[in-house]
Formats: structure tokens, C-alpha cells, sequence
């Protein structure tokens, strides 16, 4: 079965607004750059992901599941295959005693504000993270000293075939540095709960205030970027292994490592994916001869490059 067998199966269950053919993902990640997909699907709630991934499964077309697009680059040839977006239709937040639960498409901030509400702590430091609960967990985000992992309890799951929904514990999941189990197996997020403390709203409110504020003085938010382009190396930070590379501010097409923070990689000028990944290219051979660290990048990237 080919991606056009795919769409017109899918057709007969999922709205065609939906259904996107030759995707131009630059409008669906956050560094606004790189290639299309073959098709996008943009399921409205867990039935419509269901016969998605049952259709997918069964054609044996290649797949990946995305949220937010915060985390995510397509080279500039595109993507052969199918992206599956969660989003809107999973966003539901529901809070009981202590816990959160949380569905995959729900935004990190969205869920921060829930738990200043209901009086909870140890979310706060996810609230400027501009992503998803699934993209988080899926990477295991952390930010401010904080990551899922300190903070989620269980997780509601659906296989990567559409066919069976379970339940992960924390320990199943495989939480370990911007890792999870989901990045072995390609099963799907559905939701999340997180086990908080009761904590004081004003004090819950104003440590959320301080973060955003260390993030917009610090973070070159006025650009297009996926935020932390490389993996903490152990006993270092990327951004001053590329800052002590003399790298700061180094441009390649459109392409820019920040000024205000050298871990962060930006679409300064219409950017191409190919503009992104070699300046990451000269970035981590710099910093290796400098330092002889190899950074990692964090970012997922996905697809073929551009023919020539």
C-alpha cells in the first residue's frame, strides 16, 4: 500500500482537513524550516489515531509521531512516509487530589497554570518548555534543574500498531537523559499522570514568573529555533563549550548560533533544514578539536536531504 492508498483509506474515516498530502512540515515544527511530508495526519481524538496507525501499520509505510514540533527538524528533501501530529484533540487536563493527568497534546504551560490552580508543585519548572506533554516525555525534557522523569507517575500508552492500550509505570518507561522507552519502541503517548506536592499558590506563581523571566533575558525567543540544540555533555554545558570554540554568533546561510545563548541554534534568515545541520556539523567538529567533547544533538532529525 502507498501513501495515496493510505489517503484515500483514511479518507473514509477521518476528515479530509486532516489528512495533509505533501505537508510542508516547515508550518508544523518551530525552527520553521526543512522538507515535506508525504502525509500528514492530524487525528482529532483516539479513534481517529487508532485507524491511523491501524492503516499505517498495515501498508508498512514509515511513520514517527509528533506533537508541538518543538523538538523537530525534516531535512529539506521531505520525509517519504507519514507523520502523525497529536494535538488538540489530546489536550485534556484533569486534576484529583495530588495528580495530573494530562493528554499527550496538552501544552507544558497549559499544565503548569492547571497545578498553580489547584495549589500543586513541582511542575513549574516545565512551564516555559514549548512543548507537549508527549513530546516531553518522549525526550524526557528538563529544564531548570527538573525533568518528567522527578515528576511522572504512570503513563496511558497505545501500541505502535493501533491495536492494544496499556499502562507504563514510571519505572517502565525507561526514563534515563533525554531518553524514554518510547524512542525503542515507537508505541504512542495518550496521556500522562504526575504525582505533585501541595505547595503555596503565591509562591507556585512567582517561581513560574521567575523562570519565564530567566528564559526570555537569556533565550533568543524573537527567532525561529527547537530551543537546546545539543545534549548536556557530562560535566559540561554545550552552550560554553561553543561559546570557548569561538563560535558565538557564527552564521552559515541562514543559519545562526545565538548571540544571547550559544547552546541555542536560530533561523536567523530563511533558513533551510541543510543551512541548520551544517552549521551543527561544524559546531560539533569545532568543539571536539577544542575540547574534545562530541556533542549530541538533542533536536530529532528526521528525513533525506535535498537531491541534488
Amino acid at each position: 500500500m502507498n501513501i495515496s492508498q493510505i489517503y484515500e483509506e483514511l479518507l473514509l474515516q477521518i476528515d479530509k482537513s486532516r489528512l495533509v498530502l505533501d505537508a510542508p512540515m516547515k508550518e508544523y515544527t518551530s525552527f520553521k524550516a526543512g522538507g515535506n511530508a508525504d502525509l500528514l495526519i492530524i487525528p482529532k481524538d483516539r479513534e481517529e489515531l487508532i485507524r491511523a496507525l491501524n492503516a499505517v501499520s498495515k501498508s508498512g509505510a514509515a511513520h514517527l509521531i509528533m506533537g508541538n514540533g518543538s523538538n523537530l527538524l525534516v531535512k529539506d528533501g521531505g520525509y517519504r512516509g507519514v507523520i502523525i501530529r497529536i494535538g488538540e484533540g489530546f489536550q485534556e487536563i484533569k486534576t484529583e487530589g495530588d495528580r495530573i493527568t494530562a493528554g499527550a497534546g496538552a501544552l507544558l504551560s497549559a499544565v503548569a497554570r492547571e497545578a498553580c490552580n489547584a495549589f500543586l508543585a513541582g511542575f513549574e519548572f516545565a512551564s516555559g518548555i514549548p512543548g507537549t506533554v508527549g513530546g516531553a516525555i518522549f525526550m524526557n525534557a528538563g529544564a531548570y534543574d527538573g525533568e518528567m522523569s522527578q515528576i511522572i507517575e504512570s503513563a496511558e500508552v497505545l501500541s505502535k500498531d493501533g491495536s492494544q492500550i496499556f499502562r507504563l509505570s514510571k519505572e517502565e518507561l525507561e526514563l534515563s537523559y533525554r531518553h524514554s522507552i518510547f524512542q525503542r519502541t515507537g508505541d504512542v503517548l495518550l496521556n500522562a499522570t504526575f504525582l505533585l506536592q501541595q505547595g503555596d499558590q503565591e509562591k507556585i506563581s512567582e517561581r513560574i514568573r521567575e523562570l519565564t523571566a530567566r528564559r526570555t533575558e537569556k533565550q533568543p525567543l524573537s527567532y525561529p529555533s527547537a530551543g537546546s540544540f545539543f545534549k548536556r555533555p557530562p560535566n559540561h554545558f554545550a552552550g560554553k563549550l561553543i561559546q570557548d570554540a569561538g563560535l558565538r554568533g557564527l552564521a552559515l546561510g541562514g543559519a545562526q548560533v545565538s548571540e544571547l545563548h550559544s547552546g541555542f541554534l536560530i533561523n536567523r534568515e530563511g533558513a533551510t533544514a541543510s543551512d541548520i545541520v551544517n552549521l551543527m556539523e561544524v559546531i560539533r567538529s569545532t568543539v571536539f578539536e577544542n575540547s574534545g567533547v562530541l556533542l549530541e544533538p538533542e533536536v530529532r532529525i528526521v528525513g533525506e536531504d535535498l537531491k541534488q
